[in-house]
């Protein structure tokens, strides 16, 4: 897979209390370099192989589990890889993903998989929408600063004849047959010059909204427009998502191609997040030394655990080995990673998703106070 979404981290989150092992490997991508790939990957498994000993397995029984693995192992495999390499692995599930980050390496065995290295695809700081529009077809796209891959739509019309169902060849849209497309509808306008023709278009941009309504409920995820500059404004009248961006992509998103529509949205985007994390930033400086923030692994790991955390801050190049008991809020830090420990930090950041909260999975020099971890609390 090539890439990673929310939905991705909810399936591998819920492959909890058995042996799971996740494995991150950065990738060489060109020249002799790509002949340590496959060196890398058999280093990483052994220590694998070494975690599984120590839990109590055998090694016929851990040979068996890493089996999957080892299958990766073909040509073809190794000719399509990008900058890292995430593998996740069960008795119950196998995911590999070819990802654009270059991850350090890492191999970890514990009851659940560790997903922190990920979070910067997903995290606050990257997750937007693209509504690419013209007369002839309408696109959803859900992207990141990393990638970005069209979403099925349902219940949305396909085009404006689908939405309008015209029957009158001289409506001021005209439309004839399409060549390429067997006897497609293709519509002409000349902008949106008359009432008339404004008045159609904005029918067919209120069933396209009505029909996204579902998809966006309950989203924070800005909006970003695609099409023609004449659409754009008719369009934001019809829209009721609240987060549309004010800005959008100018020119028929038809000629552009995935990578053209990608780079051009997240020229829009990345303003967006940025502003967004120096007001979160803000926010909890304003809040710093209250009961509503946290700085400590002890306090914001209950928090996160207890549904308490808004927004967290966690660094992806730390890791804080541990274990925490929840019956009695309790936690061991240990300097080095032991056998049964996990990362508390990816502990964290896990429950805070999942509950509902923000992670921006940020450099450690980057966390507010330069701490291993902060928080905003909800109460």
């Amino acid at each position: 897979m090539n890439s990673f979404t929310i939905d991705e981290l909810t399936t591998l989150s819920t492959a909890s209390n058995s042996t799971c092992i996740s494995i991150y490997a950065p990738m060489e991508r060109l020249g002799i370099e790509t002949q340590q790939n496959p060196i890398r990957l058999k280093n990483l498994v052994r220590q694998a192989v070494e975690k599984l000993l120590a839990l109590g397995l055998s090694e016929q029984d851990a040979k068996e589990l890493l089996q999957p693995i080892h299958e990766l192992d073909t040509y073809d495999f190794w000719q399509h890889q990008s900058d890292g390499l995430a593998i996740f692995l069960s008795p119950n599930q196998f995911r590999y993903y070819c990802l654009p980050i270059a991850f350090h390496e890492l191999t970890v065995v514990g009851d659940r998989f560790h997903i922190k290295p990920l979070l910067q695809l997903i995290s606050g700081d990257g997750t937007f929408s693209v509504l690419a529009l013209s007369q002839n077809q309408v696109r959803l796209f859900q992207g990141t600063r990393y990638h970005l891959k069209e979403v099925e739509l349902t219940d949305v019309p396909t085009n404006i004849a689908a939405a309008l169902q015209y029957d009158d060849p001289q409506k001021s849209l005209q439309t004839h047959t399409g060549s390429s497309k067997g006897n497609s509808a293709i519509f002409h306008g000349q902008g949106a010059g008359n009432e008339d023709q404004k008045n159609d278009l904005l029918s067919y941009f209120r069933q396209v909204n009505n029909g996204l309504e579902s998809f966006f409920k309950n989203q924070q995820a800005p909006l970003i427009l695609a099409g023609v500059d004449y659409l754009l404004p008719i369009y934001q009248e019809a829209n009721t998502y609240s987060h549309l961006l004010p800005n959008g992509i100018t020119g028929n998103p038809e000629t552009l191609t995935l990578e053209e529509l990608h780079t051009q949205a997240w020229q829009i985007a990345q303003p967006y997040f940025d502003l967004a994390k120096v007001s979160t930033i803000s926010h909890y400086e304003e809040l710093q030394g209250s009961d509503k923030t946290a700085n400590t692994i002890e306090k914001v790991v209950t928090a996160a655990y207890s549904q308490r955390v808004e927004t967290l801050f966690v660094p992806i190049d730390k890791n804080v080995w541990g274990v925490f008991n929840p019956e009695g809020n309790s936690i061991q830090i240990h300097a080095q990673q032991e056998t049964g420990d996990e990362d508390l930090l990816d502990l964290a950041a896990l429950h805070t998703l999942t509950n509902g909260g923000t992670v921006y999975a940020v450099e450690q020099r980057d966390v507010p106070e330069h701490k291993a971890i902060a928080a905003i609390l909800r109460y």
